[in-house]
């Protein structure tokens, strides 16, 4: 396997951050390879390599992990439903949102709010009793 040249790597590096500010930024919206690539004037595969060298990741995969954290919390922090957390971080299917952050965080994003509140409530309860 041939070693990249250090102006490719670097390359790659700084495509790579361009598109994670995007991301962190624009989570709520359709965000697509292919049209972010066109606005850092690089190509879809340009991208998929930087977030294959320099992220250790893919595109999809870092995009889900930005929106669901975002999720998190918004859920444990706003007083809005599901559906309308699934819609601030970018999904139009509530059905689609859910199964990504019971993927991503292993329970629901009802019983992750519940347990949020449980844990929230636990320690002021325990120190209004003594």
């Amino acid at each position: 396997m041939a070693t990249q040249r250090p102006a490719t790597i670097q390359y790659r590096a700084n495509l790579h951050r361009q598109v994670c500010v995007l991301i962190e930024s624009e989570y709520g919206q359709d965000l697509q390879l292919e049209s972010l690539a066109k606005r850092i004037a690089s190509s879809r595969r340009q991208l998929q390599r930087a977030f294959t060298e320099a992220g250790d990741t893919t595109f999809r995969d870092y995009l889900t992990g930005v929106r669901m954290a975002r999720a998190a919390e918004l859920l444990t922090s706003e007083p809005l439903t599901v559906r309308e957390v699934a819609r601030q971080v970018g999904y139009k299917q509530p059905a689609q949102f859910a199964k990504a952050f019971r993927r991503l965080h292993g329970v629901a994003p009802s019983e992750f709010r519940a347990s949020a509140r449980e844990n929230r409530a636990g320690p002021h309860l325990l120190a209004s009793a003594v």
